[in-house]
């Protein structure tokens, strides 16, 4: 790794990782990632925005050496989580006097997750200015902006937003800066909906802020760098918004067919009435593209066949899934097939208590569906469809 310089005397210091495919276990990576970490040189004072996971802790330290840094003054911590926080304690023996700069709910999770001393905290507030001669670092904090102590640091002179995970996304390129602004628009979203969809009440007020800030560049935790904001910030300012799209996501499994028939059946009639659906065979479907569809729809049906007594283990995981990223879906409703009975659409119903659904009448056939059970599913997509004109987007 290089370092390189965003404007005089800014750099980038940080770490691209682009064989990483899982973040926290969990989440795809398609396009790698990056460890994105900041150094300053005021005409007094040097700081460093954040660290990186310490996998990659020797590009750090590497890049940090190889400019000839022989002083850090302070080191910025934005978030505890250790793809920022993870290469902290061997900056900490690189520069011994460095003191570490972040508020007192990121002291506290950096003193448990790292061991670091307390002695060697500086502690912010809202609104705390920090000088480094002709340079000046102010801290917003941003609590819910993915965990409850994150903070953003904003560099008044040269308008630089330090945005920690808000606004940036996972992807490993050799581009300091955006250079595809669709290509981004998508991982933006994806990144959003993996990890910012469940805090979109606390994020909206923050895209306001960030918004009279003023930024001329907003410099992310991951991802390449924004020399455009108002693309990012408009495109946050729609995803948080309450507004919804004339669309149906269908996360589905069919075991032996019988609900694959429903989906198909389903999907035209929605077709028929003018509504954009998306079916996702969970089988085969990466959760990041399932997280990303639920950013916008107006309406979740989930179907699954009945396994001994309620729904397919996968559907029961991708249910949980979207009610712990309670994304803005207005009604919800549950399809499929069963063989001698269970409570498959309870169970669902259930999971769904942090997202506020109007729940639409489920079709659940036994077995094959028949003629029958193919008028229940025209009569859900013409409940559906009232429903969606009833909020005006159709």
């Amino acid at each position: 790794m290089v370092s390189r310089e965003i404007v005089p005397g800014i750099f980038w210091v940080g770490a691209l990782d682009f064989d990483r495919r899982i973040f926290d276990e969990l989440i795809p990576l398609p396009e790698g990632t990056s460890y994105n970490s900041y150094l300053i040189r005021g005409s007094e004072k040097t700081a460093l925005i954040d660290t990186v996971d310490p996998t990659k802790e020797f590009e750090l330290v590497s890049n940090i050496v190889k400019m000839g840094v022989e002083r850090i003054d302070y080191i910025v911590i934005n978030h505890a989580e250790q793809d920022h926080s993870g290469s902290l304690p061997m900056i900490m023996e690189f520069f011994p006097d460095a003191v570490v700069v972040t508020n007192e709910k990121c002291r506290d999770f950096l003193e448990a997750l790292l061991h670091i001393p307390t002695e060697r905290f500086r502690i912010i507030k809202n609104g705390d200015t920090l000088s480094l001669g002709d340079r000046t670092l102010e801290f917003f904090i941003t609590p819910w902006t993915h965990w409850p102590e994150t903070q953003i640091t904003y560099l008044n002179e040269d308008k630089i937003l330090f945005s920690c995970d808000l606004f940036g996304f996972h992807m490993a390129t050799t581009d300091l800066f955006i250079t595809d602004e669709a290509a981004a628009y998508r991982s933006a979203k994806r990144y959003y909906a993996e990890i910012m969809m469940p805090f979109r009440g606390s994020i909206r007020g923050y895209v306001e802020k960030v918004k009279a800030l003023g930024p001329v560049i907003i410099a992310p935790s991951h991802g390449p760098l924004n020399k455009n904001p108002p693309f990012i910030l408009d495109a946050y300012a729609d995803w948080v918004s309450d507004n919804v799209k004339n669309e149906v996501i269908i996360p589905y499994i069919s075991m032996h067919g019988s609900t694959q028939k429903m989906v198909d059946h389903l999907t035209s009639a929605l077709i028929g009435r003018g509504i954009t659906v998306k079916p996702f065979n969970l089988t085969k479907t990466d959760i990041g593209e399932l997280a990303m569809a639920l950013v916008d729809p107006a309406t979740v049906v989930i179907a699954t066949p009945t396994v001994l007594f309620g729904p397919h283990p996968q559907v029961v995981s991708a249910t949980f899934l979207a009610n712990m990223l309670k994304p803005k879906v207005r009604f919800a409703s549950v399809i499929g097939s069963f063989g001698w009975g269970g409570k498959a659409v309870d169970t669902i119903t259930k999971m769904l208590d942090h997202v506020k659904v109007e729940v639409l009448e489920p079709v659940m056939v036994k077995g094959l569906p028949d003629e029958a059970a193919m008028k229940s599913l025209d009569r859900l997509a013409d409940d559906i469809l009232k429903k969606h004109q009833e909020i005006n987007i159709v």
